[in-house]
């Protein structure tokens, strides 16, 4: 079994005033296997988290560690943590021009195993997995991305995850931007990766409508910048009700 173990991460970020800290000491482990839900007002530090493991320039880790089965990940360039087995959904994810969905995949694909798939093997994959997430075949010899609406830009993300099968898959506000039934589409993926591999996951989200379709394990409210509180599942219907305002004032 896997873990991800993050302790005592302190994260700051430049900004024209100077550095401003984000996260404050935040001490979180995921196993193999296991969902965890991140649930927050907007500014609390969630995305920061997402961005600061997967190794973003722009945040930088003053204090903490982040493991992976004991490895040192913040010691890691970003390629080296993708092919380490991490994997983050961005919540804006980026256009590449001139580089087409099929390519894309195949390449990281050998990257991660550091040889080819198979070529047909390798096309029956990505068919198969276009067609869960209702994907245009035609998509495969687009850029990535490029003039993708919110919702195909989603389910390319979770085709990735599919593909891929990292070890552990952050997932940035997946749901925002969705309609109900790209939401439906998106979260089967994540679900049949969850089934089909023992990947990790951390999903983080404002709302509980996601959690209707992915099941976590475990609950995590994250207020100024640290974990103020964690349980299971009913935590997350607990917001629902009573919204984030007894977190909010204490902070």
């Amino acid at each position: 079994m896997s873990n991800l173990t993050i302790s005592d991460l302190h994260v700051t970020v430049e900004t024209p005033e100077g550095p401003k800290q984000i996260l404050r000491g935040v001490d979180l482990t995921i196993n193999s296997g296991e969902t965890h839900a991140i649930m927050g007002p907007n500014g609390s530090g969630k995305s920061t988290l997402a961005y600061s493991i997967a190794g973003h320039p722009k945040y930088q880790v003053t204090q903490g560690s982040v493991l992976l089965d004991g490895e040192e990940v913040l010691e890691m360039s970003v390629d080296e943590r993708a092919r380490a087995g991490l994997f983050l959904a961005m919540q804006y994810p980026v256009e590449v021009p001139g580089v087409s969905v099929s390519n894309f995949l195949r390449t990281a694909r050998t990257a991660i195993d550091g040889k080819a798939p198979a070529l047909r093997q390798w096309v029956g994959e990505v068919r198969e997995a276009m067609d869960d997430l209702r994907i245009d075949p035609a998509f495969a010899e687009r850029s990535v991305n490029e003039g993708f609406s919110g919702g195909e830009k989603k389910r390319h993300e979770i085709l990735q995850m599919q593909l891929l099968k990292p070890r552990f898959a952050i997932l940035d506000e997946t749901d925002s931007g969705l309609d109900v039934d790209a939401l439906r589409i998106v979260s089967e993926g994540v679900n049949k990766a969850r089934s089909t591999t023992d990947v990790g996951v951390l999903l983080i989200t404002h709302y509980t409508r996601i959690l209707q379709y992915i099941k976590p394990d475990h609950v995590h409210v994250f207020v100024d910048g640290k974990v103020a509180e964690q349980g299971g599942p009913e935590l997350a219907e607990q917001l629902e009700a009573e919204g984030y305002d007894r977190f909010l004032a204490k902070a």
